[in-house]
């Protein structure tokens, strides 16, 4: 009989993305800034929640058929800074490795400062200066402290 503490809480994916030790609770956030709300059709496995020894508790996301940009890995490195890209093909991991918060952001978050160049309609991409606690706006240093998946820039 299989010990119920080792049993897997969700299946194996045949091929995709695994993302695990996710900060208990962000899931849905990860899931915002990858643009999956179940409209594309990608198959989904979310874990909230679940034990981790790393963490105590985390969070858990199986994406079936798509492999992470870099700059999704650079936008998810900022709300789940511990987690960690696991790569699947025919079910096994073929790649592996923890995300590394970049010192720049460019063209993935939007200023909320109304008046910064970024945003008042000009061909300008943004730029964020990773920090600490925080990311600044490389063109008027507004502070982005909390929430930076509602600052997702639009495509």
């Amino acid at each position: 009989m299989t010990d119920p503490d080792e049993e897997l809480r969700v299946s194996k994916i045949r091929s995709g993305t695994v993302i695990d030790h996710i900060a208990a609770g962000q899931a849905l956030n990860v899931l915002a800034i990858l643009d999956i709300d179940g409209s594309g059709g990608e198959e989904v496995s979310v874990g909230m929640n679940v034990p981790s020894d790393r963490l105590g508790r985390k969070d858990v996301l199986k994406v079936e058929g798509r492999e992470l940009s870099q700059a999704e890995v650079d936008v998810l490195s900022l709300i789940a800074p511990a987690a960690t890209i696991n790569i699947v093909r025919e079910f096994d991991v073929v790649e592996k490795a923890r995300v590394e918060r970049p010192t720049v952001v460019r063209g993935i978050l939007s200023c909320p400062n109304a008046n910064c160049i970024s945003t008042a309609g000009e061909p300008v991409e943004s730029r964020f200066e990773v920090l600490e606690e925080a990311v600044r706006c490389g063109y008027c240093d507004e502070l982005i402290r909390e929430d930076l998946a509602d600052h997702i820039a639009a495509d």
